[in-house]
C-alpha cells in the first residue's frame, strides 16, 4: 500500500474487497461495473463529506442570513416523490412477475425478475445519496436544531448499508424493506412539497400518520426478516439478523421521536418553535424534529422564516 510512490489506491481498493470477501463471502457479479458499486470508497467518501457538513455547515452560516429554498424544495421533494413511486412501483411489479415468497426469497431464484428487482434497488441505493439533500436545506435555512442524532443516523447509515446490500444481495428478501420505505417516502416527500407552498399548509393534516407508517413499517420488516430466519432458504442468515437489528434501532429512535412530538407535554412544550418547516414542511416528520440533542448543543431557538 505505501511503497516508494507513496499511497497507492489501487492497492488498498484490492486489500479492502480481500477482506469483505473473507467476511461476507463471494460478492454478486450481476452488479460488477454498475455506478458507483464496484468500489466502497466512493460511498465512504460521500458519507464522511456528508457528517463533515452536518459539522462545519451550521458553523458557516451562523453569521449569515437563511436562505430561501421554497421555489427549489418544491422541485426537490417533487422529483423524490415521483422516484419513490416509480421504484414503488417497479418492485410490486417485479415480485409479482418473478413470484416471490414471502417468507423467504433467495437471490438467484426468479430469473428476470430479479434482475428488474435489483435494478430499481440499484435506484434506492442512490435515492440514499439524494436524500443527503434533507440536511443541506436544513443547513441553508438555518433550521439547525432539525438536525438531529435520529436524522444525521439513519441518513448516513442508509447508504452504506445498501452499498453492501446492492454488493452480497442485491434482491430476493431484500426487497421488502426497501419497497415498504418507497412507499413512506411517497406520502412523505408529497406531504413535504405541499408544505412548500404556503397556501396549502392549513389543509396538510396527515403528518402525524406518516411517523405512525414508518414505526409499521419497520415492525413489518422484522417480522418478515423473521421469517426467513423461521424458514431459511437460500438468503444468508447473517444478513437476516443484521436487518433485524438495525430495525430495532430505528424503532428505539423514531418510538422515542414520536413520544417526545406527539404526547400532550411534548406537544405543549414544542408548539411554537414546530412552526417552522423542515424540509420546506412542517418539522415533526421523519425525526427531524429535536427529539433528541441537536448535534449543534449551542444554538439558540430563532425566529423562523416565513417561507
Amino acid at each position: 500500500m505505501f511503497g516508494r510512490g507513496g499511497f497507492k489506491m489501487e492497492n488498498f481498493d484490492a486489500s479492502l474487497s480481500t477482506y469483505f470477501k473473507a467476511l461476507l463471502g463471494p460478492r454478486d457479479t450481476r452488479v460488477k461495473g454498475w455506478f458507483l458499486l464496484d468500489n466502497y470508497i466512493p460511498t465512504f467518501i460521500c458519507s464522511v463529506i456528508y457528517l463533515l457538513i452536518v459539522w462545519l455547515g451550521p458553523k458557516y452560516m451562523k453569521n449569515r442570513q437563511p436562505f430561501s429554498c421554497r421555489r427549489i424544495l418544491v422541485v426537490y421533494n417533487l422529483g423524490l416523490t415521483l422516484l419513490s413511486l416509480y421504484m414503488f412501483c417497479e418492485l410490486l411489479t417485479g415480485v409479482w412477475e418473478g413470484r416471490y415468497n414471502f417468507f423467504c426469497q433467495g437471490t438467484r431464484s426468479a430469473g428476470e425478475a430479479d434482475m428488474k428487482i435489483i435494478r430499481v434497488l440499484w435506484w434506492y441505493y442512490f435515492s440514499k445519496l439524494i436524500e443527503f439533500m434533507d440536511t443541506f436545506f436544513f443547513i441553508l435555512r438555518k433550521n439547525n436544531h432539525q438536525i438531529t442524532v435520529l436524522h444525521v443516523y439513519h441518513h448516513a447509515s442508509m447508504l452504506n448499508i445498501w452499498w453492501f446490500v446492492m454488493n452480497w444481495v442485491p434482491c430476493g428478501h431484500s426487497y421488502f424493506g426497501a419497497t415498504l420505505n418507497s412507499f413512506i417516502h411517497v406520502l412523505m416527500y408529497s406531504y413535504y412539497g405541499l408544505s412548500s407552498v404556503p397556501s396549502m399548509r392549513p389543509y396538510l393534516w396527515w403528518k402525524k400518520y406518516i411517523t405512525q407508517g414508518q414505526l409499521l413499517q419497520f415492525v413489518l420488516t422484522i417480522i418478515q426478516t423473521s421469517c426467513g430466519v423461521i424458514w431459511p432458504c437460500s438468503f444468508p442468515l447473517g444478513w437476516l439478523y443484521f436487518q433485524i437489528g438495525y430495525m430495532i434501532s430505528l424503532i428505539a429512535f423514531f418510538t422515542n421521536f414520536y413520544i417526545q412530538t406527539y404526547n400532550k407535554k411534548g406537544a405543549s412544550r414544542r408548539k411554537e418553535h414546530l412552526k417552522d418547516h423542515q424540509n420546506g414542511s412542517v418539522a415533526a416528520v421523519n425525526g427531524h424534529t429535536n427529539s433528541f440533542s441537536s448535534l449543534e448543543n449551542h444554538v439558540k431557538p430563532r425566529k423562523q422564516r416565513k417561507d
